[in-house]
Order: structure tokens, then C-alpha cells, then sequence
């Protein structure tokens, strides 16, 4: 059980892929608009509940409880060597320019 006013993070479906613009690339199109959402856990509740939380804009947002107190995970990605050897090209023609 997850106490009340624990941080927390919901996943909610904004848009199912049926109401997404056919303006969209086909593989996007296809899926539906997601949202994950931090908050403060507003009733004490179970992963995968439905629940409501306030979030840091004081907005009540409602999805399914899948995080208890989330962390950032992201990165920059792994290497690029096409990038890098663009930055060795722009290097090398810009050398003595300045």
C-alpha cells in the first residue's frame, strides 16, 4: 500500500489512436497519445489502481498508479558516428577561420 501524499507517477491514454490526426506518420498514427504525470498521491492506493493526484501546478490529474516515488532514468543516447564524423568534417573545413 502506497501512503497518501506519497510521490508518485500516473500513465493515462490522452487520445486512443481512433482520435488521433490523420495528419500523423502511419507508425505514429497507429498508437495511442499517452501522458505519465507526477504527483502527490492524494488517497492511499496499490500499484496499478486508478487514482488521482496534485501535481507541482496544483492540477488534479486521474490515471493508473505505476511509479511509487519515480526518478529520472533518461540519457543522451548511445553514440553516433555519423554525428562524429560530421563534427570532424565541420572541424577540419573550419580550422584557421576565425
Amino acid at each position: 500500500m502506497i501512503k497518501k501524499n506519497t510521490l508518485v507517477q500516473i500513465y493515462k491514454v490522452v487520445l486512443t489512436y481512433q482520435n488521433r490526426s490523420n495528419n500523423l506518420p502511419l507508425d505514429t498514427r497507429e498508437v495511442p497519445f499517452e501522458m505519465r504525470i507526477k504527483g502527490k498521491l492524494l488517497k492511499a492506493a496499490h500499484i496499478g489502481d486508478t487514482v488521482e493526484i496534485l501535481t507541482a501546478s496544483n492540477r488534479i490529474e486521474s490515471g493508473i498508479l505505476i511509479v511509487e516515488k519515480p526518478f529520472y532514468n533518461h540519457s543522451f543516447g548511445h553514440h553516433i558516428q555519423a554525428l562524429e564524423d560530421i563534427k570532424e568534417t565541420i572541424l577540419k573545413e573550419t580550422e584557421g577561420l576565425k
